[in-house]
């Protein structure tokens, strides 16, 4: 199984991307992962929320294959702690698929259409962070659950 994540945007911090490199690279250990950037959309300000979306979600969509499974990152998803995590990770694993697809979306959220298309929500915390900030969070998550799976010491349980 290969894990995607897609995301709206480049991260312009240094050392947030150094940080998302560090666990991405650390991550091909276990599995397949791919972080994919969609450039921000241009002349946004020219844009009304609804349309800016729509926009963003169009791309989201074009670069997901038929078979592949998709998870938006949403703030009204299902929280999970890292253990449990680890076990939703697993399952997919075991179903056989072939890619598994999680995406951050915009500054507003996620189209309809994506919504629709998604397998599943997942909120990482109630709080909101930056979209920049969340890439690192949930790969350092991806990471840890791996861990976790293998039982090693990166967790403490």
């Amino acid at each position: 199984m290969t894990i995607k994540l897609l995301a709206i945007g480049k991260t312009d911090n240094a050392a947030l991307q150094a940080l998302i490199n560090d666990y991405s690279k650390r991550l091909g250990f276990y599995i397949k992962f791919n972080l994919e950037l969609i450039p921000d959309i241009k002349n946004s300000k020219n844009l009304s929320e609804a349309q800016q979306k729509q926009k963003e979600g169009e791309l989201i969509l074009a670069k997901l294959k038929a078979t592949d499974v998709l998870i938006v990152l949403d703030e009204k998803g299902k929280a999970f702690d890292s253990v449990d995590f680890s076990n939703y990770l697993q399952k997919h694993m075991n179903s056989g698929i072939k890619q598994l697809v999680f995406v951050i979306g915009g500054p507003y959220g996620f189209s309809e259409a994506v919504y629709k298309k998604a397998n599943g929500k997942i909120s990482l915390s109630k709080m909101t962070f930056s979209h920049q900030m969340i890439r690192l969070f949930f790969i350092e998550q991806l990471y840890r659950g791996f861990t976790i799976l293998r039982n090693e010491p990166y967790h403490h349980r």
